[in-house]
């Protein structure tokens, strides 16, 4: 049975508002899903379905809550995956895999689809959608296993730290000039780790997907992204998957969450 853990928090600065409806949302959406590519049926009566309850007024103790919760998934659940929220609920999210696995001494990889870095300098106690990451490596989560995939606006002191850091980053245009090869490699980056996915859906073009905390032009197609998550999806050390920054109160036709759907079908 698939785990899925609604994380409806939002620090994204103002700018996020809306993100915390994403996950009933998705799942309510995902009703209208018959089955996924494979034939598999979907049947959401099936889905252990789980929320971490958070007062976004109350950072501190939503933080602790998100990073409590997950460190217990990770210890009870071979796979389970989150659905934001922003991008912010990735900072205890993944904190509670790294000492999971540390405590479990196995390595941690962690692959981020994202247009954003999200690594911004900054004086926040708390991790926002823009510093998360940062903060994440600033407590030690190897940056040697860290690929960034999708990225297209960066900011200087961004790619001063991701270079200084030796953060390994994959293109769009790399993505494109030859999709399966560098999937081949996203997999590869994988191999004989334990595997965490956080997928900011702002790493799709606006066109497929407009309704995101920062909508950023060029982007992958919702078909590349869905081809890329099929196949990262049958690795055999992925623990988990995040989907986040889906803003419903903002969305057209449904478009954003009904991609979000898509994408949670497509990993059950």
């Amino acid at each position: 049975m698939i785990f899925v853990v609604k994380v409806p928090g939002i620090n994204g600065l103002g700018k996020t508002h809306g993100c915390e409806r994403a996950g009933n949302a998705i799942l309510k959406e995902l009703k209208n899903i018959g089955s996924n590519e494979e034939g598999k049926e979907i049947d959401t009566s099936k889905i252990a379905l789980e929320e971490i309850h958070l007062d976004n007024s109350n950072l501190e103790v939503a933080n602790k809550l998100i990073y409590k919760n997950a460190f217990e998934i990770f210890e009870e659940q071979p796979k389970t995956i989150f659905l934001g929220g922003d991008h912010s609920i990735s900072y205890s999210l993944v904190r509670a895999f790294l000492d999971y696995c540390e405590n479990s001494e196995k390595e941690p990889c962690l692959i981020v689809f994202d247009a954003h870095a999200d690594c911004m300098l900054s004086n926040n106690k708390f991790a926002t959608h823009e510093d998360w990451l940062r903060k994440l490596i600033d407590d030690g989560f190897p940056t040697k296993n860290i690929l960034h995939v999708g990225g297209r606006n960066f900011w200087k002191e961004e790619i001063e730290f991701m270079n200084i850091s030796r953060i390994k980053k994959i293109n769009l245009n790399e993505l494109n000039t030859n999709l399966e090869d560098i999937t081949d490699a996203i997999m590869e980056f994988s191999n004989g780790k334990e595997l965490y996915i956080s997928v900011d859906l702002d790493v799709v073009d606006p066109a497929f997907a407009p309704s995101t905390g920062w909508p950023e032009a060029g982007g992958l197609t919702s078909r590349q992204m869905i081809y890329i998550l099929q196949r990262i999806n049958k690795v055999k050390g992925l623990r988990a998957i995040d989907i986040v920054e889906i803003n419903p109160e903002r969305d057209r036709d449904n478009m954003t969450v009904k991609l979000g759907a898509k994408l949670l079908s497509e990993c059950i």
